[in-house]
């Protein structure tokens, strides 16, 4: 039976051990903010429009606290056993009309650190988070990739995602 669609309090969420190494996933807290930051601007991608410059956290910190107070919302961050953070993901539970008034799961923002990519991390995150959203009451997990990410779009089909849509955006 699926639980109620809205994620835990919990700051600790799950032990991974990918390749015998240890890790713990847990809900980010605002001393994350500036981690998770630097992963994202380490992405080549994104380098042009995120910073983690102290002085830049201001818009970051604000964002935090939005998803952080939202129960549909998980931001989080994965820590190696010396307590780094060492990759993210945010989660959203979108309810919805279309399936039979079912909800999804949206997986964004998902980020190793790059000495850890191809050693089954983000394997690990992303079979928590498709469980997660099942217990949840999910009935389909959805993400989006840049379409230069043809490593991402590989690693994606592997865990089983299908290529299914084409998707639209706007900027603002």
């Amino acid at each position: 039976m699926a639980q109620e669609n809205k994620f835990p309090r919990s700051t600790a969420l799950a032990n991974l051990a990918p390749a015998g190494r240890s890790f713990v996933l847990r809900r980010a807290q605002e001393s994350d903010v500036g981690p998770i930051v630097g992963l994202l601007a380490a992405d080549q991608l994104r380098a042009a429009v995120d910073s983690a410059a102290p002085e830049r956290r201001g818009p970051y910190l604000a964002a935090f606290h939005a998803i952080d107070a939202d129960p549909a919302h998980l931001l989080c961050v994965v820590d190696d056993d010396a307590g780094t953070v060492v990759a993210t993901m945010q989660l959203s539970l979108l309810p919805g009309l279309a399936r039979g008034g079912s909800a999804r799961l949206q997986i964004e923002a998902v980020r190793v650190a790059g000495r850890l990519r191809g050693n089954g991390l983000g394997s690990a995150m992303i079979g928590w988070a498709v469980a997660e959203g099942r217990r949840r009451g999910a009935v389909l997990v959805q993400l989006t990739s840049d379409l230069s990410r043809t490593d991402a779009h590989r690693f994606y089909e592997r865990l089983g995602f299908v290529h299914s849509h084409a998707g639209f955006k706007l900027v603002l």
